[in-house]
């Protein structure tokens, strides 16, 4: 548990790293080996794009740094259950296993919402833990929408 802590608390650095841009706070962290491959936060916004979600930054960034579009073996750990983009983003990839911080009752594909990542028909199934230092991800995200309202 204590290296989930660990990786944890980078993508929650990310996610402050995305508040700082003004995105939403969501950060993420693919690992191998113990060793972070790829990393993301939210940039929406700035890059003008609907799919620079956290997840998909550190996927693509890991993809480029193994020059491979599967991510077998590798462990993500995001700040935020993933929508059902970045769940079906996981399951194509081949992540191996997700550990995300606060749930999403809104939009998480991982069963808060709806249900992408295990879905009975998808040919991949992804070990998920959840709720890795979700009180610190929850209260990120929670202040960042008082701010702006």
């Amino acid at each position: 548990m204590q290296h989930h802590i660990a990786f944890m608390q980078r993508a929650l650095e990310l996610a402050t790293n995305a508040e700082s841009h003004g995105e939403v706070p969501v950060g993420a962290v693919l690992v191998l080996n113990g060793d972070i491959i790829g990393e993301g936060y939210n940039q929406v916004i700035s890059l003008h794009d609907p799919s620079a979600h956290a997840e998909a930054m550190a996927i693509r960034a890991a993809g480029q740094a193994l020059q491979n579009y599967r991510l077998v073996d590798t462990t993500l750990y995001v700040t935020l259950e993933p929508c059902a983009m970045c769940a079906g983003l996981i399951t194509h990839a081949r992540v191996k296993t997700l550990v995300y911080g606060a749930a999403d009752p809104r939009t998480g594909a991982t069963g808060s919402a709806i249900t992408v990542i295990n879905h009975p028909s998808m040919n991949h199934q992804v070990e998920v833990i959840s709720g890795v230092m979700a009180d610190q991800c929850g209260e990120l995200l929670r202040q960042f929408f008082r701010r702006r309202r």
